[in-house]
């Protein structure tokens, strides 16, 4: 019976590029599994595929029976609607822990560093396999996005080492450039309407039973946004509603300036404002230095709830 390896709905290149490591990695080892997803991919992803010709994984968005493996969250929030009614086998993350339980034991492999993809890339170490270079160049670039060419305070030495050595498995010299060339395809907006945007990298949490939005854009340079905060925060307000959500966030994170703009949507502002320390004008605030969701933003506001 095949195993399907995903990642969170939205998924990023991380989610994406790990379906296709782990699902590799496990068919060297005699499972027989295969790589999904649970939706469309970013122009970011689309580039890394291009690049070292990687093989989109299919789209499943219902698993009720199956036998799964989860890489790049733990969240209810972020499973198909039917995960309980699959057996979770294992789970590959650098997330906090979620809410998902199993009847039966599972693999784990949950380490605080930068990226899910370094550690599939320790997993291979540990199993002594070889990485192909085409894999090695995609896992080089799902690191490099997820740690924001290192800038995250996510991203620890093992990150760093980890890129270092699947850009030589990878012949690639200039991982810097490539990953600055992919940060440009990130950034583009032209023609993106606002509810694309507001979905670029969104996930949604349960946090004491009250649903939370955040998205993350990811650009060179927030400014080009300038013109369409206010569409954008329209489109939060519609999306809040229609998603039931208690708050909604949007962080435009400058990773040139290394800070993001806050927009929020919210039926107690007042959480979010404590979260931060801060004080919101106009439903907004720039927050300097924070650029990553999973250590700067969820923890400071999950314990609010």
């Amino acid at each position: 019976m095949l195993t399907y390896i995903f990642g969170h709905t939205n998924p990023d290149s991380d989610s994406i590029v790990g379906s296709l490591s782990l699902s590799y990695l496990k068919n060297k080892l005699g499972e027989d599994c295969v790589a999904t997803r649970q939706g469309d991919i970013s122009a970011e992803t689309q580039f890394i595929l291009d690049k070292f010709g990687g093989t989109l994984p299919e789209l499943k968005t219902s698993v009720a029976g199956e036998k799964v493996f989860l890489i790049d969250f733990s969240d209810k929030a972020q499973a198909p609607k039917d995960i309980m009614e699959a057996t979770i086998l294992g789970i590959v993350d650098h997330h906090k822990l979620g809410d998902l339980t199993t009847d039966t034991p599972l693999e784990c492999w949950i380490r605080p560093i930068g990226c899910s993809n370094t550690i599939v890339y320790e997993m291979f170490q540990s199993y002594n396999i070889d990485i192909p270079k085409d894999l090695a160049g995609m896992m080089m670039m799902a690191i490099l996005s997820d740690t924001v060419i290192f800038k995250s305070p996510t991203c620890t030495k093992v990150d760093t080492k980890a890129v270092k050595e699947l850009a030589k498995i990878a012949e690639v010299e200039d991982y810097k450039a490539l990953a600055m060339e992919m940060f440009i395809v990130k950034s583009a907006t032209d023609g993106a309407s606002a509810r694309s945007l507001n979905t670029r990298d969104y996930k949604a949490f349960d946090m004491n039973g009250k649903k939370v939005g955040i998205n993350q854009l990811e650009m060179i340079d927030i400014s080009a946004l300038d013109d369409r905060v206010d569409e954008i925060y329209a489109d939060m307000q519609s999306m809040k509603e229609q998603e039931g959500l208690h708050t909604m966030l949007v962080l435009l994170t400058d990773i040139m300036k290394e800070g993001s703009l806050l927009l929020c949507v919210s039926d107690d502002i007042s959480k979010v404002e404590s979260a931060f320390k801060c004080k919101l004008e106009n439903n907004r605030v720039w927050l300097a230095g924070v650029l990553s969701r999973k250590k700067q933003v969820v923890p400071f506001l999950q314990p609010l709830f």
